[in-house]
């Protein structure tokens, strides 16, 4: 009976934010300047706000003028500085946590700070946000009768310097409000294990026999963990194991080659799926309608937002465009300042509208991944549509990829070298590239120039990985859980190299 009640009394209080949403779809561009002007404001008297000239900031131009674009080698000595226990340099007062984030495609950690504004205001608002909708649009709902199982990465907190660092996931945890943990899966000490494979195996263990009511999470990785609990139960699907089972709220990697697996195992139409864009950075969007693929902006989030045509990026010395006057179906890079203190920072993912009233997006790939060796300019979505379709017209599946280029040389024209780990592989492997190949033509009309007559580019070249590759990988570079994710398309030869390498030796072990 408690149960009933408190689910009641969140959901109402959850819907009351929808109000919000419809006042900043509403004004858009309003929220937008009103929102950077509290944050130049509050981080005026900071070592950054002097040093660039808060003080004369008076609205969004003048703002693009005296603020330079950044990067994390750009704002790192601040952010040093910040470690070191320093106050008041990027944003006011001392920086306790910091997230630590490292590219798949180099060793070298970042340390982004998380003031107790952004995990409040952004973060954690985020994510009342997504469930707010959730709400509005299934008002009987009784998704807080049960616990939302959450999936994050390593959560091990480690004192560095002056500050706590950690994964945006361990840090969250520790902030987390007494309600929410009480609503939560799994419990505090298996959710704090380091090992993610030891902890995987514990949510499996401890989640089976709870009322999962909801899921938060990158779906590759839920999609480890739901087959293990099916393996653990013997269940055909998993609303035999949880029949309350009414949310799966996702994002990290994009949902399309995984969806027709997902819904197999959640089959009818009790579960409604979300997609989300968060980040260590931040929380910038999430579906507010299941029937349209593409995720609301969200701007009275503590972020500001520029955007950089991909077309003319050039780093830090781009021009960026305001939010008004973005075009529907073009690739942008995507700027942020946020109320953690990254001031026009470049964040490296790429985002496309599909609308502007209200301005809805889709994450399109990052600005570092992508092939471009022969003029083909092939981004992620590109490659993952491609794939997708080949997928459902050969009836295969795929759990994860990587694509670079084979440059020319004396006896052949370039082509794309495609590492594929199937779940349940394709009949014919070259029906399958010839499938692929069309489908990638059809999907841009770069590529399909350059393979015209095979003068620049022959057919791709498919390599069926080894069972367990890219979690080999992963493991290898402790990045298995949370948002970690393996880079699909690479413009040069370096990571494909060591795919290469590790399926040669899997394939040599008994």
């Amino acid at each position: 009976m408690i149960y009933t009640w408190v689910n009641k009394v969140i959901r109402q209080n959850m819907r009351k934010r929808v109000e919000e949403i419809f006042a900043f779809s509403e004004a858009p561009v309003e929220t937008q300047a009103e929102l950077l002007r509290g944050l130049v404001s509050k981080a005026q008297n900071t070592t950054y706000g002097q040093l660039h000239h808060f003080e004369h900031i008076s609205d969004r131009e003048v703002f693009s003028k005296l603020v330079p674009l950044s990067n994390y080698e750009l704002l790192k000595p601040h952010i040093e500085q910040m470690r070191e226990g320093k106050t008041d340099i990027l944003w006011p007062g001392k920086i306790e946590w910091f997230a630590k984030s490292s590219g798949t495609t180099s060793g070298v950690s970042k340390y982004l700070p998380v003031s107790k504004e952004s995990i409040e205001e952004c973060h954690f608002s985020g994510g009342r946000f997504e469930l707010a909708i959730y709400c509005n649009a299934v008002p009987e709902t009784k998704i807080f009768e049960g616990l939302g199982l959450r999936l994050g990465g390593s959560t091990q907190i480690q004192q560095e310097g002056n500050g706590q660092s950690g994964d945006l996931s361990a840090i969250l945890i520790q902030n987390i409000p007494l309600w929410a943990e009480l609503r939560s899966a799994p419990s505090h000490e298996t959710a704090l294990l380091s090992d993610w494979e030891e902890k995987l195996e514990a949510i499996v263990e401890e989640a089976i026999t709870q009322n999962i009511t909801s899921l938060w999470g990158v779906s590759s990785w839920f999609l480890v963990l739901f087959k293990k609990v099916l393996e653990r139960t013997g269940k055909t699907h998993l609303l035999e194991v949880w029949p309350n089972l009414e949310l799966f709220a996702h994002g990290g990697v994009n949902f399309a080659p995984y969806e027709q697996q997902f819904r197999e195992m959640m089959p009818g139409k009790q579960v409604t799926f979300m997609e989300n864009y968060n980040a260590s950075e931040g929380f910038f969007a999430v579906q507010d309608d299941p029937a349209i693929d593409g995720m609301l902006l969200l701007l009275d989030n503590g972020i500001y937002y520029e955007f950089i045509p991909l077309d003319s990026f050039n780093g830090t010395e781009s021009k960026t465009v305001l939010l008004e006057d973005v075009e529907l179906d073009t690739d942008y890079a995507i700027v942020i300042t946020t109320n953690g203190g990254l001031w026009r920072y470049i964040l490296g993912d790429t985002v496309k509208f599909i609308s502007k009233k209200p301005f809805r997006i889709k994450v399109s790939g990052r600005t570092a991944h992508f092939i471009n060796a022969f003029g083909e300019e092939v981004i992620v979505t590109d490659a993952e549509y491609a794939l997708q379709a080949t997928c459902e017209a050969l009836e295969c599946r795929v759990i994860d990829f990587h694509a670079a280029p084979c440059y020319m040389n004396d006896k052949t024209t370039g082509a794309h070298q495609w590492v594929i780990e199937f779940e349940q592989p394709p009949v014919d492997l070259e029906a399958f590239k010839i499938e692929l190949d069309r489908n990638l033509q059809g999907q841009n009309s770069d590529y399909q120039a350059k393979r015209k007559y095979d003068l620049v580019l022959e057919p791709p070249r498919i390599i069926a990985a080894e069972p367990g590759l890219f979690h080999h990988w992963l493991k290898g570079k402790g990045k298995l859980g949370g948002q970690n994710k393996v880079p699909r398309l690479s413009n040069n030869r370096t990571l494909i190299e060591q795919f290469l390498t590790l399926n040669a030796s899997l394939q040599t072990q008994p």
